[in-house]
């Protein structure tokens, strides 16, 4: 999907819409997966299976409130600023969540904890990092992937990505747990070659680090391994240097997501990835910003601001036709002759009487800003199709 002729220019408002994905995205999902990108993908490589996991978020989507936890959502970001070909806006981006890490299954990963032994006699007292084996996560909500075209990583398009999905769980709670995870990827080179796995996986499950990744795929991951790994706590100063240096590590893939999840106040520091020993972020969904920060607003037509104010994410729709977007607000006059109303109709499918959600966004991003903003310009392309 990157075009290295193609430097997006500046965010405008309402240029990138998140939704939940279609089944029409079949193809343009195919594209992405091959293309340059940023950030942890979840989705299959095959077509087949790309359908079914497509298949399966609709499915998630439509379901009744009273969810079961087997749900997976899919949502893709759409450039509004650009055509792709066929009249329509080109997906830059996806991010999923699943309901209920571990559905079937328990959800492994790694707890950080020290112990400390002390001799009076010697006088001597050590504080000793271990690793201990634990199903704590399981149940929890899990962002399962943040994939975006790489020409975007400099644009406001990351944050609409990875913070309007949580704002969908903070509209419809009675889908999710009240806590989140999301697990992110430790260090490991091109060939395939992770210090972590290769200390400790490897030794007791004599496969490379990418079989294992395989192996394991899925939201309810590591079950059947993570019964071949030591019960016993792991203690760190015994495993290899390179090892013990790749604790808590991120990927370079996985810096701008994860920075992001640490600014929505994630804490990245007391669990690691079972198979990479990267930063698995955890936290309580009512203290994250956005969940904080999101509130009802209102579109008084008749009194209309006269200057645009700060960045907001807004968002509104249930289901299927949930969509969120990156607007000033107050919102000041559009483009000429399209009134606010209509360009919250044409980019959300909102209409007068529905809810409409907004928090305020307080990032800064070069060639954004989080202040004022200036007049919203109306989209390239309208509707909710």
């Amino acid at each position: 999907m990157s075009d290295a002729n193609f430097p997006p220019p500046g965010d405008q408002p309402g240029r990138y819409r998140l939704r939940p994905v279609r089944e029409s995205d079949l193809d343009a999902l195919a594209q992405l997966t091959q293309a340059r990108a940023i950030g942890i993908s979840s989705l299959p490589a095959q077509r087949q299976g790309l359908r079914e996991s497509v298949e399966h978020s609709l499915a998630s989507f439509a379901s009744a409130d009273d969810a079961s936890g087997e749900e997976t959502y899919l949502f893709v970001l759409e450039d509004r600023g650009r055509d792709d070909g066929q009249g329509g806006a080109p997906l830059i981006g996806t991010a999923g969540i699943a309901a209920a890490a571990g559905f079937n299954d328990r959800f492994y990963s790694y707890r950080n904890e020290f112990i400390v032994q002390a001799s009076p006699a010697l006088g001597a007292r050590n504080r000793i990092h271990t690793l201990h084996l634990c199903h704590d996560l399981t149940g929890v909500t899990l962002l399962t992937g943040f994939h975006i075209d790489a020409a975007y990583a400099g644009t406001l398009a990351p944050q609409l990505l990875s913070r309007g999905r949580l704002a969908y769980i903070a509209r419809f709670p009675e889908r999710f747990s009240d806590r989140i995870a999301a697990e992110n990827p430790g260090l490991a080179d091109d060939s395939g070659r992770c210090p972590f796995w290769d200390a400790v996986g490897r030794r007791f499950f004599d496969v490379d680090y990418p079989t294992a990744e395989q192996l394991s795929g899925g939201r309810s991951p590591k079950g059947y391994l993570a019964e071949l790994m030591p019960q016993s706590p792991i203690y760190v100063p015994l495993l290899p240097e390179a090892a013990q240096w790749a604790l808590g590590q991120l990927h370079p893939v996985g810096e701008l997501p994860f920075r992001i999840l640490l600014d929505e106040g994630l804490d990245g520091d007391s669990y690691l990835n079972l198979f990479d020993g990267g930063p698995t972020a955890e936290g309580r969904v009512a203290l994250l910003k956005t969940v904080q920060r999101l509130r009802r607003l209102r579109l008084d037509a008749r009194a209309r601001a006269a200057v645009s104010g700060p960045w907001h994410l807004v968002c509104s729709g249930e289901g299927s036709v949930f969509a969120a977007t990156l607007l000033p607000w107050p919102l000041a006059a559009a483009a000429p002759g399209v009134e606010p109303q209509t360009l919250l109709a044409e980019l959300l499918g909102w209409q007068p009487g529905q809810v409409l959600m907004g928090a305020h966004l307080d990032v800064d991003v070069e060639g954004s800003t989080a202040a004022t903003v200036g007049a919203v310009s109306a989209p390239a392309r309208g509707g909710n199709a």
